[in-house]
């Protein structure tokens, strides 16, 4: 099939089977790797990327549901050689840790702001209740999306 979609902002057209994978599609044809994958079944979140806004999972999602959308990738979030408010936070507040799961949380929190830019930490822990860190930074990863929630005006 022909998909006319957008990655990142830039127009992207290309053919594809209809069951192939987003994650596969953003790894392999647009080289986007900051995309992870994990347990390849929805569970990690690592492969969580935004479509048209909302948090969804590049494992689960098929290239026939991209007709059209709009997909950011953590490679997304940067501007003009910048990184997002987000990302910043994250350095901050030693959010890091391993880093596998990073662009996933980073992904996720980015949804949960564009919607509340103003969440309280019970909101971002469930907002974030789909990734998984096994380094168990989540003290610092609820820090880190208050305190970008703070620069960008919400919370104070």
């Amino acid at each position: 099939m022909t998909l006319h979609f957008f990655v990142n902002d830039q127009a992207v057209t290309m053919e594809t089977a209809p069951e192939r994978r987003l994650l596969d599609i953003l790894r392999e044809d647009l080289e986007l790797t900051g995309t992870k994958e994990g347990c390849s079944e929805g569970e990690c979140g690592a492969c969580t990327v935004l479509m048209d806004g909302e948090a969804v999972h590049a494992c689960l999602t098929l290239a026939a549901q991209l007709q059209g959308r709009h997909i950011t990738t953590i490679e997304g979030l940067e501007k003009n050689g910048e990184l997002d408010i987000l990302q910043n936070a994250f350095i901050q507040e030693i959010a890091i840790q391993c880093g596998f799961c990073t662009a996933g949380m980073i992904m996720s929190a980015k949804a949960l702001l564009l919607k509340n830019p103003d969440p309280t930490p019970e909101e971002i822990r469930t907002a974030l209740s789909g990734n998984l860190c096994r380094c168990s930074g989540y003290v610092q990863i609820v820090k880190a999306v208050s305190r970008a929630a703070r620069e960008m005006g919400g919370r104070k």
